[in-house]
């Protein structure tokens, strides 16, 4: 779908509301969703501003997916509500949002532009309308050679790109994805990101992903759910200022010299080193320091002395993806 444009601002903060001077596009209010004793969301709260970017994350079974059907009206809450402050009074909120499944269905006996053609109509669009624009929705996607092919012999990925097409045709002000890359191969999964990035300064995107470094090349705010709660939201740039740690990577050729120095270092590491060891290995360790530049001299003099053989060493910031693990692990 081609898009309404909107004014960039405002991030989702840890309490959930927008800051600045342009309205929130949409605001959820103690969500929540029981299915018999199981509640799948558990009263949660965010606010999303216009011409953001959101990523909502989480685990499997943390509630991501039943998040996005409610709001997208295809799950009614079991309590709380859901709302858009600048729709006027009447009007059906799926009207403005466009909404892709992680496993979109189709009719596999239609072309790919007769199912779009019949999604830009079911949408409300006339005729004419909806035939301009299929023609640059399936060119936008990638997949305008294959317009007049059969869906059922499409690939996944391919039909990832045209439930994204009819997704965009009605020019929503909301796009909504859930696992948008999921089926792609990594040349059609950057093709996607790419095209994402620029919907972007088009319209509002919220999209959950398990890829985490996605998230974090393109979104504007993180909503990180775990067990049915927001566990923690805010802009990139806050969570970043607010839970950058410095990291120390290393990693050995995985010779029994290298990986017994590296075993005896581990077990007393200089005061510079965090108990916390993000990531470990036989042959490497990713570790957390207080003052990177004395873990720099330490470890290159260390190594020297020691002439252990390294395949790797890296002295960076913690990412989105060691915060998400951080905060999932929490109980």
């Amino acid at each position: 779908m081609p898009i309404l444009t909107s004014n960039i601002s405002k991030p989702v903060t840890d309490e959930g509301t927008v800051h600045g001077s342009v309205p929130s596009l949409l605001a959820v209010e103690g969500l929540s969703k029981s299915f018999g004793a199981k509640k799948a969301v558990d009263h949660i709260s965010f606010t999303i501003g216009e011409g953001r970017c959101v990523a909502l994350l989480g685990p499997n079974g943390a509630g991501k997916t039943t998040t996005i059907r409610m709001l997208t009206g295809l799950l009614a809450p079991t309590t709380g509500t859901i709302s858009f402050p600048g729709l006027a009074d009447g009007i059906d909120r799926r009207q403005i949002i466009g909404y892709l499944p992680q496993v979109p269905a189709f009719y596999g006996w239609m072309t790919g532009r007769e199912f779009l053609l019949y999604s830009a109509k079911l949408c409300g669009l006339s005729g004419k309308e909806a035939d301009l624009l299929c023609d640059s929705m399936l060119q936008r996607v990638g997949i305008a050679d294959a317009a007049k092919r059969r869906i059922g012999g499409y690939s996944g990925g391919m039909k990832q790109r045209l439930g994204l097409a009819q997704a965009l045709i009605h020019r929503p002000k909301l796009l909504i994805l859930d696992e948008p890359v999921s089926a792609l191969d990594p040349i059609g999964r950057r093709e996607v990101m790419e095209l994402l990035s620029e919907l972007k300064q088009e319209t509002t995107v919220l999209f959950s992903t398990h890829v985490l470094h996605d998230a974090e090349e393109l979104c504007d705010d993180v909503l990180i759910m775990r067990s049915g709660h927001i566990a923690i939201s805010g802009s990139m740039n806050s969570l970043r200022n607010q839970h950058r740690q410095s990291v120390l990577f290393i990693e050995t050729e995985g010779d029994p010299k290298s990986k017994e120095w590296l075993a005896r270092w581990l077990k007393q590491p200089p005061k510079f080193i965090q108990s916390s060891v993000l990531l470990m290995n036989g042959n490497g360790a990713k570790l957390l320091v207080n003052d990177i530049d004395s873990a720099r001299r330490d470890i290159l003099a260390q190594v020297l002395s020691a002439e252990v053989q390294v395949t790797r060493l890296e002295f960076g910031y913690s990412t989105l993806e060691d915060l998400f693990m951080r905060v999932v692990s929490e109980s």
